[in-house]
């Protein structure tokens, strides 16, 4: 689960927003309220904050996120021990609050509002708010049971080496298998095998590098593995070629039927690359020893 919060001056306006039908907005958590409607609730927390006209933004505005899995199995009661247990953790058990989950998106969520103005006049210390609101919702979604922040990142972790691992594998094969020769034409190879090339043109219009888009996930070229930096695979291509000398790369290349020039970094790293493999060529075939 995720919490995020702020604090906020359009107490009005935000409320509504919890309130609005259009979302499937239900009351989940009330405390220290008597008001039915987005109005009557708005004076009731304007009363109290009138106690400290120096607080500017004085409303605090929390959003709690479950998975979309764990959402769609809570009831609207434990939504609102979701909520209590949170805000017992933010330590606002004394203050006017009202809660309210949305359905209207594959992501259930609720917005909590919180009077930042307590009943003897003191505002709330909003200091690193929206770190604490995800400490809170972890310790919350521990104690229930729920998958932590933690957990989804773990398995998007997970999920990131195996695709990440997959565009190696298909890269390393058609490399091995299609030998292409052109940039243009590993593209269209790598696209067919699902996996998409994008080249990445800077600021001075010059190509700079590559990333790779697949199953959801889009990677920078070195992001995928260390071996697939623009250098390396240009570097490749261009041998594929049978040029082996870095004077003969020269400064731009054909992508979809135009001539782009390449960064002086690409540039750079191609002609070390090239270098590197006819050093390792000469090594193991054993020319010059």
């Amino acid at each position: 689960m995720i919490g995020k919060g702020t604090s906020i001056a359009h107490t009005g306006t935000s409320i509504d927003y919890g309130w609005n039908q259009e979302k499937d907005a239900e009351i989940v958590f009330s405390q220290h309220l008597a008001g039915n409607n987005p109005q009557e609730i708005t004076e009731e927390f304007r009363l109290i904050q009138e106690e400290n006209a120096r607080c500017q933004k004085n409303t605090l505005s929390f959003i709690l996120s479950p998975t979309q899995e764990d959402g769609r199995n809570l009831s609207k009661q434990q939504f609102g021990e979701l909520t209590k247990g949170f805000i017992k953790e933010m330590g606002l058990k004394e203050r006017q609050a009202i809660a309210f989950v949305h359905r209207d998106k594959a992501h259930i969520h609720v917005h909590l509002y919180v009077n930042r103005i307590a009943f003897d006049g003191k505002a709330y210390n909003d200091s690193f708010i929206g770190k604490r609101s995800q400490f809170a919702a972890e310790n919350v979604a521990k104690e229930m049971g729920l998958t932590t922040v933690k957990e989804v990142q773990f398995e998007k972790e997970i999920d990131s080496i195996k695709v990440r691992l997959e565009i190696k594998d298909i890269h390393h094969k058609v490399m091995e298998t299609e030998r292409p020769k052109t940039l243009d034409s590993y593209i269209k190879v790598m696209q067919e095998r699902n996996v998409e090339v994008i080249p990445t043109i800077n600021k001075a219009n010059r190509l700079q590098g590559f990333r790779f888009q697949y199953q959801g996930y889009n990677f920078k070229a070195s992001e995928v593995h260390r071996s697939m930096s623009g250098g390396r695979i240009m570097a490749q291509l261009f041998q594929n070629k049978g040029i082996v000398k870095p004077k003969e790369v020269g400064k731009s290349v054909q992508l979809m039927g135009k001539t782009v020039e390449m960064s002086t970094n690409l540039a750079t790293s191609i002609a070390k690359n090239i270098i590197k493999k006819t050093i390792k060529r000469a090594i193991d075939t054993g020319i010059g020893y």
